[in-house]
């Protein structure tokens, strides 16, 4: 005779988090950025609106939002003058997105630019 054993898998809190919003289809996604360093974000909504407000709440100074939706997304600022050169970007992948916000921020003149925050939504 054969028979079937249930057996529990304990999984990480952060790995089921993302499993349930790949499967609920969570996969919107914000950026705030604003002047001087301050930022927000907001990940794994099921809408965008929603995401972009929740970012929104958590900047402070003139932000604007950059939509981040199943893909990665990194600020950067100048470590030496925070309310100076900054950068930021949205990508398939955290290291494109991290370099990239790098890049802009050295382009707009930051001399010692830092990864200042940076968040992924579900990949779906």
């Amino acid at each position: 005779m054969t028979g079937f054993r249930l057996v529990l898998v304990h999984v990480p809190l952060a790995a089921s988090l993302l499993i349930a919003a790949t499967v609920t289809g969570q996969a919107a996604g914000a950026l705030a950025v604003g002047k001087c360093g301050a930022y927000g974000f907001a990940y794994d909504y099921s809408r965008e609106p929603a995401a972009a407000q929740a970012a929104l709440g958590k900047c402070a100074g003139g932000c604007k939002v950059v939509p981040v939706k199943r893909a990665c997304g990194a600020i950067a600022i100048d470590g030496r003058n925070s309310c100076g050169a900054q950068g930021y970007a949205v990508a398939p992948r955290l290291g494109i997105a991290q370099n990239t916000a790098l890049k802009n921020c050295y382009q707009e003149g930051g001399k010692d630019c830092v990864i200042r925050a940076w968040a992924c939504d579900a990949k779906g």
